[in-house]
């Protein structure tokens, strides 16, 4: 990372000229992800990293990458109840508010040490890292041991006799939905890569709103899987879950739809 880092100071000026109007840790975010991958590839070529076998970092595509960028210095605080101060962008207004984290700073329990800017659906989020000063939980029931059931047809199926998690199918009720903005953005012009033609105004609207949908389905499940662990976690003491191999089970085209909808995402 110091080593990029070096570089990057040294060839700056000359490569980006215009490096001076963005946050210099829009850099450092992509330094740091780099150095990572290379050590992800070092370590998984000399046999110390467990897993799948790591190939050399690959340039990163903007098309395709999710962009966001890692704020680790400078002013980084709430401001009100609806507002947050960040490096360079100043005070900007947020959707949610940020009431519980900003008691929790004023007692003196928790601490930011870094915020994440991201984009998802053509909508701009912030998270923080925060460390919380907090009293360790326990479990209700400390001693007691349950196993989880992943199934196709309902989400969950539990050892001790409670009854299993229906799955909702967000993603089969979206279908059709998504079928007719699929069908809307066909129509339009949208970029050609071979040709260099770029997207038109009504190609990236009707893109944009076929992303929204995408992205609502994905939060329900990710809602969904959360409450589910959550109170799993806060009941038993022990929770055995199946290893499936879900990778493999996809490669199956008929029920891949299925399985894909019912793991988290």
């Amino acid at each position: 990372m110091y080593a990029l880092r070096k570089a990057w100071n040294q060839a700056k000026d000359a490569v980006a000229p215009w490096w001076v109007v963005c946050s210099k840790e829009a850099y450092a975010t992509g330094l740091d992800r780099l150095a990572s991958a290379l050590k992800n590839w070092a370590d998984s070529k000399r046999g110390r990293r467990r897993g799948p076998r790591m190939g050399f970092p690959r340039f990163k595509s903007k098309r395709k990458a999710t962009p966001s960028v890692r704020f680790t210095t400078g002013v980084i605080r709430l401001d009100g109840r609806m507002h947050v101060v960040l490096p360079v962008l100043g005070r900007i207004r947020t959707h949610e508010s940020t009431c519980k984290l900003g008691r929790l700073i004023e007692a003196g329990s928790a601490r930011i040490k870094s915020a994440t800017v991201g984009q998802e659906a053509e909508r701009w989020f912030v998270s923080f890292i925060v460390e919380v000063q907090r009293a360790e939980r326990t479990p209700t029931r400390p001693d007691a041991v349950i196993g989880v059931d992943l199934g196709v047809k309902t989400l969950a199926v539990f050892s001790d006799g409670r009854p299993a998690t229906e799955n909702p199918k967000h993603l089969a009720e979206a279908q059709r939905k998504l079928g007719r903005l699929s069908r809307t953005v066909s129509r339009r012009r949208g970029p050609d890569r071979r040709t260099g033609q770029q997207p038109s105004n009504r190609w990236k609207r009707a893109d944009a709103q076929r992303n929204r949908v995408h992205h609502r389905v994905t939060a329900l499940r990710r809602d969904g899987i959360h409450k589910l662990t959550t109170s799993l976690a806060g009941e038993y003491g022990t929770v055995v879950v199946e290893d499936l191999n879900v990778a493999g089970m996809v490669k199956n085209r008929k029920p891949a739809r299925s399985i894909a909808e019912r793991r988290p995402p």
